[in-house]
């Protein structure tokens, strides 16, 4: 079967809550150790887990009409699919604790880097589940401890679920990345540095989980460089995927 083509909307549709704001407006991180804490952890996890069910399904829209392989569009749905069941269990354990998803505020840095990435796919893969992805991957384990210690076994739970998956969709995105590096007759570690410098305003920074990127096929070469600051043009701290 035939893959269609489809203009998609620059943005996609969102439910009236939660508020957006920027990420350098939100409020800072409380302690997961007291209830309103782990409410807030989860809610904003839940939203990132929303946005990534977007992007799952915006690659495969907006880049629809570039003559790709069926299996790149297989991917992405498998992705998609993964973070709504991912976002499905977050908002449950909301529930379960208390809260509801769009009580809290919450930022919109993920649907701008998809916005920043529109126009060129390699762009798209390097700084979605190259760079924010792959935040995800270095800051997971430590967040699983947090809730541990807090006595959250069920958060944490959840929390593992989505870091093995996460590992997958990262190396999805690695898979695909040096395809298209291949395609266009480009070395991928220079062009993933380019592309960051170019569509990516924060900085990448340590410590980096380099034991789950190896597992995602995505090692130390391609990001290490950029982590000094020197080679990014913005030293700004993202705060995209702070909380996952």
């Amino acid at each position: 079967m035939a893959v269609g083509v489809a203009t998609p909307p620059d943005r996609p549709a969102r439910p009236a809550r939660p508020a957006l704001h920027p990420p350098r407006e939100m409020p800072r991180r409380r302690n997961i150790g007291a209830p309103a804490g782990r409410i807030a952890l989860v809610h904003a996890l839940a939203h990132i887990e929303l946005n990534a069910i977007d992007l799952g399904w915006d690659i495969i829209a907006r880049f629809s009409g570039e003559d790709l392989p069926r299996q790149f569009f297989d991917d992405w749905v498998g992705v998609a699919t993964a973070e709504a069941e991912h976002f499905a269990l977050l908002e449950a354990r909301l529930t379960a604790l208390g809260g509801k998803y769009g009580a809290l505020p919450a930022h919109d840095g993920l649907w701008e880097a998809a916005h920043e990435t529109a126009c060129d796919l390699l762009a798209r893969l390097a700084v979605v589940p190259l760079v924010l992805e792959a935040r995800g991957l270095d800051v997971t384990p430590a967040m699983i401890d947090r809730l541990e210690n807090a006595g959250d076994r069920e958060s944490a739970a959840i929390l593992r679920r989505l870091y093995e998956d996460e590992i997958g969709h990262v190396g999805i995105g690695a898979c695909w990345f040096r395809h298209f590096c291949a395609v266009r007759g480009l070395d991928p570690v220079t062009t993933f540095q380019d592309q960051v410098r170019r569509h990516f305003s924060g900085a990448l920074k340590p410590p980096f989980n380099r034991d789950a990127r190896d597992r995602a096929g995505f090692p130390a070469s391609y990001y290490a460089p950029l982590a000094s600051g020197q080679s990014m043009p913005c030293a700004t701290p993202s705060h995209v995927m702070e909380e996952k």
